[in-house]
């Protein structure tokens, strides 16, 4: 079995973290669960892994939660072919089941090999075009904002912006503008039009606060999707999964989400009027939250006002209101948000042990 191909087979009995950690370092979007003669007992992909989180179901459950769910919504067995198709017969193939990943097998059954539609029609250019959100004046993190923007704060020597833009080029985004209001001359001088960097930038300004998403109304709708990114966020979130997932739910916006949890110091009592029907002590709450990572079809601009303040959450609900598709993308990968010095400390310490995602 090729060394490439082993590294993304799991036996049946892991859990949807080992799938995950498996995914992670093959960079291939999809785990093997392969018996002991090296047969194919299902595919877990990423998306599979993120609907599982958006469902609840912890990361040390067995990878047969998954195959249970897919089985549910009438999911066969995964789709293979054999070792030695060409590559237009793979292509033709993923086209008409409308996947990304084929299983080869030779031909006694095993797994010899892994087609994907990344290897097989290499996008070094996503169609996406990115938003930076970089117009906040970053009150809580003064004096070091004092005359700084904050997505310009130096993390490792370089401000936290050109990670963002760095991550952005890698992903295959080559067209990225910039939002900004507070001391816009930083980031232009820094960044300039792009090249030095790998992108082609351009610039917004807005004359007044417009809110997390009112700059998207000073912009001609695009032709292409965009991911919008806040540019205070470090994560090694991967966009390139985020793009997938966005697809296959057919969503109009999809919403990165990340889980938080919440301890109550205290014990909380139902009632049914008068009556005292449970005492749960001390509860931990679940939640998912707004990770400031969107990505939006190019129709959904036309819900943004021009000139008008508006937020994300406004645009959310608004779509949500109007029964389009909005979908959640669970972040499990590394994120923090820096809107607080703790949160700018935290990543000046982790910053040497971590890098974005290549």
């Amino acid at each position: 079995m090729d060394p490439v191909v082993r590294q993304v087979c799991i036996p049946p009995d892991s859990t949807i973290r080992h799938a995950a950690d498996s995914i992670d370092r093959s960079e291939k979007g999809i785990a093997l669960v392969v018996n002991g003669d090296g047969r194919l007992v299902d595919t877990i992909t990423d998306g599979d892994i993120r609907r599982a989180m958006l469902a609840g179901v912890a990361m040390e459950t067995s990878v047969a939660v998954i195959a249970s769910a897919k089985a549910r919504l009438g999911q066969g067995a995964p789709v293979t072919a054999p070792h030695g198709a060409s590559r237009a017969e793979l292509l033709e193939l993923m086209r008409a089941r409308a996947i990304r990943h084929v299983p080869l097998l030779d031909a006694d059954g095993r797994v010899a090999g892994l087609a994907t539609q990344d290897d097989l029609l290499p996008e070094d250019v996503l169609p996406l075009q990115a938003v930076v959100m970089a117009g906040g004046f970053g009150v809580r993190l003064r004096p070091l904002t004092d005359n700084l923007p904050k997505p310009m704060l130096p993390v490792d020597g370089k401000p936290l912006m050109e990670r963002i833009i760095g991550q952005l080029r890698q992903t295959g985004v080559r067209q990225v503008h910039v939002a900004t209001h507070y001391r816009p001359e930083k980031i232009v001088e820094y960044f300039g039009d792009g090249a030095a960097f790998g992108v082609e930038m351009r610039y917004v300004n807005e004359d007044r606060p417009l809110g997390t998403a009112g700059a998207l109304g000073l912009m001609p709708a695009p032709a292409t999707p965009t991911l919008v990114i806040n540019g205070d966020i470090v994560t090694e979130m991967d966009f390139r999964a985020m793009w997938t997932f966005h697809r296959e739910q057919g969503a109009d916006m999809t919403v990165a989400v990340r889980r938080y949890d919440v301890k109550l110091p205290y014990g909380v009592i139902e009632c049914d009027g008068p009556r005292v029907c449970r005492l749960t002590e001390k509860p931990r709450l679940n939640f998912f939250v707004n990770a400031g990572i969107y990505l939006l079809e190019p129709g959904v601009y036309r819900h943004v006002p021009a000139q008008q303040r508006f937020d994300m959450t406004d645009l959310i609900q608004r779509l949500v209101d109007l029964g389009r598709m909005v979908a959640g993308f669970p972040v499990r990968e590394y994120w923090v948000d820096i809107g607080r010095p703790d949160d700018y400390e935290r990543i000046q310490t982790e910053s040497n042990q971590r890098r974005p995602r290549p």
